[in-house]
Order: C-alpha cells, then sequence, then structure tokens
C-alpha cells in the first residue's frame, strides 16, 4: 500500500453526526449549522486596531464566527506602511491564536509569510497563484502529502488589483451537508482513502514532491476536514469518487445560498478553518509589468479553536 495513503483520515466517522447511518444526530446538526450560516450571511469585517497585537475581544470575536462558518473576515484600521512590516504583523497576529506554520513554502519569505503577487520568478512562473488567472475552486494544500496536510490559512491584502481578483468562499461543512442531502454514497465515496490522487511533481529545486492519495472528506479530532480541487489536469478520481466529485463541483457552482463573495481591500484579510475557496482573474488590461495586486498567505498545520 502506497505511504501517502492517510489511511487514519476518516476515523471518527463512525462517530456522532458524521456516522451516515446516524439521520437523527446528523438531522439535528444539519439545522444548526444551517441555522448559524443563514445568521451569518451578511458577514461583517471584524474590526482589528493593531494587527500584531489583536485584543482578546478582537480573538473571541474572531474565533467565534469560525465556530460558524469555519472562517472570518477582518479589518485593519491602521495598517503599516511597510510591506516589510506587514508580512511581519501579520506572523505576530497569527501567533495570537496559537497557529503553527505548516509548511516550508518555495516563496516563503521571513516568519513563514508568501507574498502572492505576478512573478515571473524561476520558482514561481507558470503557477497560477502567481498569475493573473482566476482560480478554481480548492483548499489549500490539497496537494500535500497525508503527513503535511494544512488545517488553516491566513490571507491578507496588502494592495488590492486595480481591478477584479475578488475571492468567493464556502464552508467546508456546508457543502458536505448539499453534497449529503443530494446523496448519502457521494459521502461515502469521498471519504475513501484512495479518492483524490496527485502524482509526483519536481520542484524548481531539483527536489520532488511525492505523490499524495487520500479521502475528499475527512473527520479528526471531530472535526470535518477537506482536501479538494476542481482543476482537471493532473488529477486523478477513483471510479467511486468520480461521480461524487462531478456533483461536488456542480453544487459549488451553483451554491448561492451561503456563498460569500469578497474583494478585499488593503488592510482586510480572511482567518479560515482552509475553508473552500476561489479567485477571479484580475488586472485584465494590464499588457506588460506586474500588477500592483499583493496579498500575503500564511498556512497552518492546526485549526482555529474556541477556548
Amino acid at each position: 500500500m502506497n505511504d501517502n495513503i492517510n489511511n487514519d483520515a476518516f476515523s471518527g466517522v463512525t462517530e456522532g453526526y458524521w456516522q451516515l447511518n446516524n439521520s437523527v444526530m446528523y438531522n439535528s446538526w444539519r439545522s444548526q449549522k444551517l441555522a448559524a450560516a443563514t445568521a451569518s450571511k451578511s458577514l461583517d469585517f471584524i474590526k482589528i486596531a493593531d494587527l500584531a497585537n489583536p485584543t482578546s475581544t478582537e480573538r473571541n470575536l474572531i474565533l467565534t464566527q469560525c465556530s460558524k462558518t469555519n472562517f472570518a473576515l477582518y479589518a485593519v484600521q491602521n495598517q503599516p506602511k511597510d510591506d516589510a512590516e506587514i508580512a511581519k504583523a501579520l506572523r505576530r497576529f497569527t501567533k495570537h491564536f496559537n497557529l503553527k506554520i505548516a509548511e516550508t513554502h518555495r516563496s516563503a519569505g521571513d516568519h513563514g509569510v508568501v507574498a502572492l503577487r505576478v512573478s515571473e520568478q524561476e520558482n514561481q512562473r507558470g503557477f497560477i497563484p502567481y498569475s493573473r488567472k482566476a482560480m478554481n475552486w480548492h483548499t489549500d494544500g490539497y496537494y500535500n502529502a497525508a503527513n503535511d496536510q494544512i488545517r488553516s490559512f491566513v490571507l491578507h491584502c496588502a494592495r488590492p488589483a486595480d481591478q477584479g481578483g475578488q475571492n468567493q468562499i464556502i464552508d467546508p461543512e456546508i457543502a458536505y451537508i448539499r453534497l449529503r442531502d443530494l446523496n448519502p454514497d457521494f459521502i461515502a465515496a469521498l471519504m475513501r482513502p484512495d479518492a483524490m490522487s496527485i502524482p509526483p511533481n519536481t520542484e524548481s529545486d531539483g527536489s520532488i514532491r511525492p505523490v499524495s492519495i487520500g479521502p475528499v472528506f475527512a473527520v479528526e479530532n471531530g472535526n470535518l476536514i477537506m482536501r479538494y480541487t476542481a482543476r482537471t489536469r493532473s488529477i486523478t478520481w477513483s471510479a467511486q469518487a468520480a461521480p461524487a466529485a462531478k456533483a461536488l463541483q456542480h453544487i459549488l457552482e451553483t451554491e448561492t445560498g451561503h456563498m460569500h463573495q469578497i474583494t478585499l481591500k488593503a488592510g482586510q484579510g480572511v482567518l479560515s478553518n482552509n475553508a473552500l475557496h476561489n479567485r477571479a482573474g484580475f488586472d485584465p488590461s494590464a499588457q506588460t509589468g506586474a500588477s500592483q495586486r499583493l496579498m500575503y498567505r500564511i498556512r497552518f498545520h492546526n485549526r482555529l479553536i474556541r477556548g
């Protein structure tokens, strides 16, 4: 058996409302989840006075929102002027949530922060996050090995695009509900340890990212986690998972009731338990030179947990 198959990823599916034959507990949880999601349909940005030093009240507001929708929006009232200071402050911000940096990313600068901007650098050229192109629905790190999964991330806007670049976000638990309501067998198929396979990839430094094989939905410490991409290139679905993946993609493309669309402005960001998201293309009229758009991202091994 391949060492990169995450055999422990769905160890909790026999527990509680994740158990597919436990309709009573599921329906109770489903009602509460949808009620909380409906109440959060119009999300406000949580104001943060000092990015590097959020107050306990500000932290609690973020954690409370994440407990309802698996992501929270925030807006810094006085963002540092210098890009390096923004990145440094952002790392200090996330430390207040006890988040642990997940990976040594090839594009990470100081403090483990990745700058997402249009780039022609050798290690970034050809990768969509460093272009003006749109990005399809995904969770971060879907290509990572089973022992290096992403559980949360922060995405912070230093400078927005002149045009476009908005994000759409969907709570993975909403996607789960929509798919389970459609056909519980789809959930079972996407919980199989061989549901989605990503082939190995040779990095610019010659290192090899190993094959990644695992489920789309899994349960970890009682929490639903998700590993997914809607892209079709270099993605292999198992025979059982392929119809479920097609149904899931349709749900993401048509969900309106609990899909959030945002265009981050300077000083605004998203702190998330690796929620599903996409990105529109931006600055299509720019023919030469790089767009001014600059987003900072940090990804983590652990989830945001309300204490």
